[in-house]
């Protein structure tokens, strides 16, 4: 059951406002959410909706307002920047809709970067496993240059999960790819939670790639306004055309 393990991060009362005065914009309004260890969880709203701006205070990317963030048993609101720098570092994986690949670097070097930065060595059968299963064994001496855009993402997944964070953050992870490479990506992220138990939280705009995950958390106007799990394309896509008007003609 999920419920029976700790959340891997948990948000309270988290607000962000963004300008002064009358252009103040409000992106979250007292949002509280638990992120269930072991799980797949999207994050979804129309644009504007705050998704966004929730994985980045989630993720210790960005400085909430008000309120609590938690990764594990830890308020990261209170952290001075040294100690949050090292927290996501060591406790946090990331991935991004642009993939944020170093093109100097080859695809094993780019995987490795953030133990190198850390001064820390993989451990080489957690590696092994991480790339076979991104299917990249043999692209490992290639440039992003020289891999597709699907393949540069999976090194991005590879580069997130290589140091066993306890949470991976992933930003519109099938943004930029075609549905083909989109769907290895989520598989990917798919077996990273059924197989290592890893735990992954998504932002996205896809009904098809948040029908991977095992929950659905729905944003609008800055608050959670409903959650769903067993999600499938079908049932979130109408769950959206309620939200976001512009959908109705999906």
């Amino acid at each position: 059951m999920a419920g029976a393990r700790p959340p891997a991060a948990r948000v309270r009362d988290l607000s962000k406002v963004y300008g002064k005065g009358e252009a103040q914009v409000r992106a979250l309004d007292g949002v509280s959410l638990d992120l269930a260890a072991g799980e797949f969880t999207a994050i979804m709203g129309p644009s504007g909706s705050g998704k966004s701006t929730l994985m980045h205070c989630a993720a210790g990317l960005d400085a909430a307002t008000a309120g609590e963030v938690y990764i594990g048993d830890v308020d990261i609101t209170r952290l001075k920047d040294k100690a949050l720098t090292t927290l996501r570092r060591d406790r946090v994986g990331f991935v991004f809709q642009s993939f944020n690949l170093i093109p100097t670097l080859n695809a094993e070097e780019n995987i490795l970067l953030p133990l190198a930065i850390a001064g820390r060595k993989a451990d080489p059968s957690w590696f092994d496993l991480v790339v076979e299963t991104v299917g990249l064994r043999d692209r490992l001496n290639h440039r992003p240059n020289e891999l597709s855009g699907g393949q540069q993402q999976r090194v991005a997944c590879a580069r997130a999960l290589v140091s066993k964070p306890e949470i991976v953050f992933a930003d519109e992870p099938t943004g930029n790819l075609d549905s083909t490479s989109g769907a290895e990506v989520l598989n990917f992220l798919r077996r990273s939670v059924d197989d290592f138990g890893q735990t992954i939280v998504m932002v996205t705009h896809d009904p098809v790639a948040a029908a991977h995950t095992d929950r659905v958390v729905f944003l609008a106007d800055g608050v959670v306004v409903d959650e769903m799990r067993e999600p499938t394309a079908e049932k979130i896509l109408e769950r959206m055309k309620k939200l976001d008007p512009r959908l109705q003609g999906a």
